[in-house]
This record gives structure tokens, sequence and C-alpha cells, in this order.
């Protein structure tokens, strides 16, 4: 009986050893499979965050592609302008140079008829006080038009040498000590232009 008893206990630990070790494969494929489950979850995860990635990269690229397609259309535009511009500056500059004293010649053509009309009377005028007062007033009127134009006559009567208004072309001896390095006489008289001198005032000074 105890032998028989033995055996059963011995068949028994058998079939007990062979369902631990089923069970334990079974445990291992379980667990294997679930460990490739999650490798290919997280491929798939890693692949989704590629993807991801490259349509970050995509859309900063078109972006950066539209910006300069835009800055490159105003780069265009502004050359265009820019070119326009000079272009014009040129042809104003050209004409300025050509036509620039237009308003001068303008203003200063009924002086010209008022000679004309002078002459004309001179030749068969007897009074030359008359004659001489109306050159007088053809020199004034004259003079006016040159003031309106920004000409200025420089001042030199018993003024003192300035070089930067002033040629002096002679050197006499003063009649008085006052007059002692200023100007004495005007040879030519000098003219300024909008305050820059045009000609200078060609004077005699006295030492």
């Amino acid at each position: 009986m105890k032998a028989k008893t033995s055996y059963k206990n011995n068949k028994h630990n058998d079939m007990d050893s062979k369902e631990k070790e089923n069970i334990n494969e079974e445990e291992l494929k379980a667990q294997a499979a679930q460990e490739e489950k999650g490798e290919e979850a997280e491929a798939t995860g890693q692949e989704e965050v590629s993807l991801t990635e490259e349509e970050k990269l995509a859309q900063e690229l078109e972006k950066a592609n539209a910006e300069i397609e835009d800055q490159k259309d105003k780069y265009l535009r502004l050359s265009a302008e820019f070119d326009n511009y000079r272009k014009r500056t040129m042809k104003e500059k050209a004409e300025l140079i050509l036509n620039g004293g237009e308003k001068s010649i303008s203003s200063i053509l009924p002086i010209v008829d008022d000679f004309e009309r002078a002459l004309k009377n001179m030749e068969t005028a007897t009074d030359v006080a008359a004659v001489k007062e109306g050159v007088e007033l053809i020199y004034n009127k004259f003079m006016a038009v040159l003031g309106q134009n920004g000409v200025k006559v420089i001042e030199t009567k018993e003024q003192p040498l300035d070089t930067d208004y002033h040629e002096a072309i002679a050197v006499i001896p003063a009649p008085d000590e006052s007059l002692k390095g200023k100007i004495l006489d005007c040879v030519q008289t000098g003219y300024t232009l909008n305050d820059k001198v045009i000609r200078h005032a060609k004077v005699v000074v006295g030492e």
C-alpha cells in the first residue's frame, strides 16, 4: 500500500511540475508578446514624432520661401522706383542747367524794351538833361530787378578792406589818417548773389 501511495505521489508531483512548466512557458510567451507590442508601439510613436518634425520643418521651409519671395518683390519694386527717381532727377537737373536763368532773363526783358525806346528817342532828342534822366530811370529799374533776383552791390566807399569782398588793385597815400587801410576808390563794382560773391569789387586802398 505504501508503494502504491508513493507512486501516486510521485506521479502527482510530476504532473504538477509539467503544469508549472506549461504555466511558465505561457507567462514567458505572454510577456514576450507584451514586450513585442510595447516595442511596436514605441516604434510607431517614434515614427509619429518623426513625421511631426518633418511637417514642422516643411512648414518652416515654406514660410521662409514665402518671406524670401516677398522681400525679393519689395527689392525689385524699390529698385525700379529708385531708378525712375534717378532718371527724373537727372532730367530735372539738366533742365535747370539749361533753363535756370529763365526767370531772371524774363524779368530783365522789360528793361531791354526801355533801352530800345530810349535809343530811339535819342535819335531826335535835343534835351540832354531829359536823356540823362531817362537813362538814370532805366538804370535804377534795372538795379531793382537785380535786387529782386538776389543780386546786391558790394559796398566799398570808405569801407575797411575785406579780401572776402574786395580786390585791392592799387595802394595810394591816404589823404587823412582816418582813411588808412580803407577803400578810397572803386574801379569796378562788385556783386553778391544770395550773399555769395559773384564778382569782387576792384578797389584802391589808402596807406
